[in-house]
């Protein structure tokens, strides 16, 4: 399993990979035949990612929903970034997502390539029906992606909720 777009291959982690990635970059590396140039696993990141291999583990059926995803530039396998879905889809067929970027890959439109694919696979997925994100106040350059593909501000107090759909 694998979502591609011109550039970039989007490859989903196994439980096992994640728990490489967290703790064994290089063999990681070596398995997917990459290199890893994204943000650094550390501090709250890291928990996050291995909270979320926790989950993979215990919901095999749904671990899609649950792992990371690699964004791979096809040019040269170079890990760039990663993206996730926090969780499965919740009852109002939303799901919602987080993603992020090494710094030396940004401004070079990787992230909104990357989250206009991920949305197109899971708005193609049974029970999903919308796409959420949550962005800081401060994060304009997040922001400006969401906009970008047509998410829309829904909430706004501490941080700001964005929803998008195909659906007209």
């Amino acid at each position: 399993m694998k979502i591609e777009t011109e550039r970039l291959m989007i490859l989903p982690l196994t439980p096992e990979q994640l728990d490489l990635w967290t703790c064994n970059l290089a063999e990681l590396e070596k398995e997917l035949n990459c290199s890893y140039q994204a943000e650094p696993m550390e501090g709250m990141f890291r928990e996050i990612v291995c909270a979320q291999a926790d989950k993979a583990k215990r919901d095999p059926a749904n671990y899609l929903w649950h792992t990371f995803w690699f964004i791979l530039r096809k040019l040269d396998r170079c890990v760039v970034g990663s993206i996730d879905f926090k969780d499965i889809p919740n009852i109002e067929g939303e799901v919602e997502i987080g993603y992020g970027l090494g710094r030396s890959f940004e401004h070079n439109g990787y992230m909104t390539e990357t989250v206009q694919a991920f949305c197109d696979w899971a708005l193609g997925q049974e029970g999903v029906g919308h796409i959420i994100a949550e962005t800081e106040i401060e994060g304009l350059s997040s922001q400006k992606i969401l906009r970008k593909i047509g998410f829309k501000e829904y909430d706004r107090k501490d941080t700001v909720w964005w929803r998008y759909s195909n659906i007209i």
